[in-house]
């Protein structure tokens, strides 16, 4: 796989008709210098007239749907449909990225990579196929001025990517994937020895090592393939050489978590419930709970 070509060949995508016009936005946003906050909210703060705030808020607003956040631009607050910083504070206390080589795949507009630059990583890269995210990241970076790398590419590159990690963030992906197996090779491929990742998923209550497997949709989400229990998951990272399985919290979805707000386009939990019983999705499936868990690649024996 020629990862170079796969890069060049997806700048093109910047140029897409809906993406092009919030890149030609980017460009005008003006030079300041700011003060950045990178906290729950992250925040960034200027000094600059109503006419810059105005711009500013127009351009945000474009970028609509924002899905990971908050974020606080110059006056603006970005209300996204999640509240990152649940999901963040919770695996927090677990990693220590100091001096470290750490990728978050499916990093979306790079919330997480923007807390992170609080640990002191040696160096940051997100992975990510979505040309709007791109562009939502690279307006927040526009203030911020981080060392963050952004590449327009997917988990199936990273054993190709030519650069290994000490920690891997793969939050939220792997239900996307038809061959969850496959997909935890191919990350065990990019982890240094004696790395970790750090994974959240989907899953469903249960002792046996089975997966759910939606009909059509979960949750309103048409490319989810498998939610399997925590035992099934456990199986599926051993198979792929993946161990020291520790499960570090078990959490449904809630309203205070992932909600519609002015930010988004379309849909969001309230949408995606049985309305006369929460516990279920509209498809009659098990209401989505998530299970976050690390696992190492362990070093050989020499």
């Amino acid at each position: 796989m020629d990862i170079e070509k796969i890069k060049e060949e997806r700048k093109r995508w910047l140029e897409w008709k809906n993406i092009a016009p919030l890149r030609v936005m980017l460009h005008e946003l003006p030079e300041v210098e700011a003060k950045i906050c990178l906290g729950d909210i992250i925040k960034i703060e200027a000094d600059v007239d109503e006419n810059i705030q105005k711009k500013v808020q127009n351009i945000a607003w474009a970028m609509r749907p924002w899905r990971k956040g908050p974020f606080e631009v110059i006056g603006t607050f970005i209300d996204s449909e999640w509240k990152s910083f649940i999901k963040y504070n919770l695996l927090e206390p677990y990693f220590n990225l100091a001096d470290k080589d750490v990728a978050d795949v499916g990093c979306n507009n790079g919330y997480y990579m923007l807390r992170m630059l609080t640990h002191k990583p040696r160096s940051l890269t997100g992975f990510d196929p979505s040309p709007l995210f791109k562009t939502q990241f690279d307006f927040i970076n526009h203030f911020v001025k981080s060392d963050i790398v952004y590449e327009l590419l997917g988990v199936e590159h990273l054993p190709y990517y030519g650069k290994k990690f000490d920690t891997i963030f793969c939050l939220g992906v792997i239900y996307h994937r038809s061959d969850p197996i496959a997909m935890l090779k191919g990350i065990k491929k990019a982890l240094k020895e004696g790395g970790e990742l750090f994974l959240d998923s989907f899953y469903i209550e249960g002792d046996e090592p089975v997966a759910l497997c939606p009909a059509t949709t979960y949750s309103k989400i048409p490319n989810v393939h498998f939610v399997p229990t925590i035992k099934a998951l456990q199986n599926w990272c051993e198979k792929a050489g993946l161990y020291d399985f520790e499960v570090l919290a078990t959490k449904p979805t809630t309203f205070e978590e992932q909600r519609k707000t002015d930010w988004i386009l379309g849909e969001s939990l309230e949408n995606f419930l049985d309305p006369q019983d929460l516990s279920k999705t509209v498809e009659g499936y098990p209401a989505p709970k998530r299970v976050y868990i690390r696992v190492k690649n362990r070093k050989e024996k020499r």
